[in-house]
């Protein structure tokens, strides 16, 4: 091994400002260019900063956070390298088309532990790559008769507004492979000088039996390994699995000079040299698909480690995959959807909130069923947090006295433990989600019901629920600029799924106001269940009848069924 390797400084550690860019409507964080250099050193703190719950401050110990750690196998307390500070790095997408509902899950889960994070009062530097130069690319480029980096820069964009759309926060840098040649082209000299690579007619492989630990992620022996996804068939290689680090240039692709002749970086080893430029060569928590785990992350690991004896990354992270009605998703089964398709039927946070509902280490399944059930339950948790709102509007908060009854504290005391418990059990958002349910009927029976009326301090502890379930949702990144905005929202998306107007259903309410007060109770009944069949469902008060979206009859009768 030769001596360490003078490497680019990572950002972590150099204070940098943050400006916003505009695209289009959005705004996304850019940061500046990495710096030529980082040394390759390590780092040995593993102290855990307290935490922050309520405005309080607890010891460590009470809530800990763990996570599942596919290197390790098994669920980890999670600490840090730096007392206070966290890096994360998730790879990104390679960006030739649009992003479909797998990609989707993986950057939910990953905001989701992003935020929950810097709730545990952490400084979370999170770093998330787009790969713009790539087989995939080249090719859908030539289908197209575009220019390749102009084809991946369009669907960069178009990516960051779909994470837009999910409520998805914009990471601290978004570094693009086009834009750091000098740092992938340094870490492949350091590789070959220490002997782990060799180049074979302009091109560079790792070599994967120079490197014991390889498999170690996977749990793949290396006589298992032969030449597959992205690691091309060719017999100048000195293992089947030995892997392109730089591609010699073909006509009419892009190409950058190298010491080896023109050419372009191998998929693996653009995050091994982005994940360094930012974050040195040593960090806590590298995400990403389960798909990545080989042979891209395996590739990672033996990269990093080649051109730095002091690579180490604590936590490696993977989400499960999306299945559509129980078989696996792909383009040759035909049940294969955008993000942008499901967002022009169903609202962005209720696919948001369908992904949340299974852990992010089990595979779930997409249907429409499930999108469904979670638009009418993201209306039924808008609709509730409006209704608290308007009543809290209607009363002077100077007013509002500073205690709420022992029953109040208890509840939101109980439901914030599961927060935090189950959020720090690995990120258990499904068991969040489901405690919901209480502070959310608590809060109707406040409004609604006579006895809740009548409860002393009701004000009080409506303002108090309402501010505890905001704190949440925002944690989990389900949180509306404005309810009203949202339910209207929802609104017209049911409006769309059913094929009708909203002045069509409020002609059908008019029509079957007329048909009761002719005493036309079948007619009445006909036309409620004609509504309900498309997913609107009418609700009659002193005050008349109003509509509101909700799960159409057919599939009703399908949960049922499952159940």
């Amino acid at each position: 091994m030769s001596t360490l390797l003078k490497f680019y400084r990572p950002l972590f550690s150099i204070p940098y400002s943050t400006r916003m860019v505009q695209l289009g409507t959005h705004h996304f964080h850019s940061l500046f260019k990495p710096k030529r250099r980082i040394r390759c050193v390590s780092t040995s703190s593993h102290s855990q900063p307290s935490i922050g719950v309520g405005g309080e401050w607890e010891s460590p110990e009470s809530r800990e956070l763990w996570l599942q750690n596919t290197i390790s196998r098994k669920k980890e307390v999670f600490r840090p390298k730096t007392e206070g500070k966290v890096g994360m790095y998730v790879c990104g997408v390679t960006a030739y088309d649009l992003s479909h509902i797998g990609h989707a899950r993986v950057y939910v889960t990953f905001d989701v532990l992003y935020r929950y994070l810097r709730h545990l009062g952490y400084q979370v530097t999170y770093v998330r790559n787009f790969t713009d130069v790539d087989d995939k690319i080249i090719a859908r480029a030539k289908e197209l008769g575009e220019d390749p980096i102009s084809l991946s820069r369009r669907y960069c964009e178009e990516f960051s507004r779909d994470m837009v759309y999910l409520h998805c926060l914009p990471p601290s840098a978004e570094p693009r492979v086009s834009d750091h040649m000098p740092q992938i082209l340094d870490m492949i000299k350091q590789i070959i000088e220490n002997g782990y690579a060799y180049s074979v007619d302009g091109d560079v492989y790792f070599s994967v039996e120079k490197f014991p630990d390889y498999g170690r992620l996977s749990g793949r022996k290396l006589e298992d390994n032969r030449a597959g996804e992205r690691v091309a068939v060719d017999s100048r290689k000195k293992h089947p699995a030995d892997f392109a680090l730089w591609k010699t240039a073909k006509e009419g692709e892009p190409f950058w000079d190298s010491p080896w002749g023109p050419g372009r970086p191998g998929w693996h080893i653009e995050c091994s040299a982005m994940s360094a430029a930012y974050l040195g060569y040593s960090f806590d928590i590298h995400g990403g698909g389960m798909d990545l785990v080989f042979p891209h992350h395996e590739n990672e690991i033996a990269q990093s480690c080649a051109a730095c004896n002091h690579s180490n990354i604590s936590y490696w992270i993977h989400n499960g995959f999306v299945t559509v009605d129980s078989e696996k998703m792909s383009k040759s089964l035909g049940n294969f959807f955008t993000i942008r398709q499901v967002i022009d039927l169903y609202h962005p946070l209720a696919l948001r909130l369908f992904l949340l509902g299974t852990h992010y280490q089990s595979p779930t399944n997409y249907s429409d069923v499930q999108l469904e059930s979670a638009s009418d339950r993201i209306f039924y948790i808008y609709q509730t947090l409006h209704d608290c709102e308007s009543a809290l509007s209607q009363h002077d908060g100077v007013t509002l006295k500073d205690t709420i009854p022992p029953d109040t504290v208890n509840s939101i005391n109980n439901f914030y433990n599961v927060f935090v418990t189950s959020m720090s059990d690995d990120l258990h958002t499904p068991v969040v989600l489901a405690a919901l349910s209480d502070p959310l009927k608590t809060i109707n029976d406040l409004l609604h019901t006579r006895k809740g009326k009548k409860q002393e301090l009701r004000i009080e502890s409506l303002a108090a629920f309402g501010k505890i379930l905001r704190n949440v949702l925002s944690t989990l990144g389900l949180m509306p600029e404005s309810y009203s905005e949202i339910l209207q929202q929802l609104r017209d998306k049911a409006l769309k799924r059913a094929k009708l107007t909203e002045d069509q259903v409020l002609q059908k309410i008019d029509e079957r106001t007329a048909a009761r007060n002719n005493m036309e109770y079948e007619r009445s009944d006909i036309i409620r269940k004609d509504l309900a069949a498309v997913g609107i469902a009418l609700m009659d008060s002193p005050d008349g009848t109003t509509w509101r979206p909700a799960v159409p009859l057919a599939i009703q009768e399908q949960q049922v069924s499952i159940t």
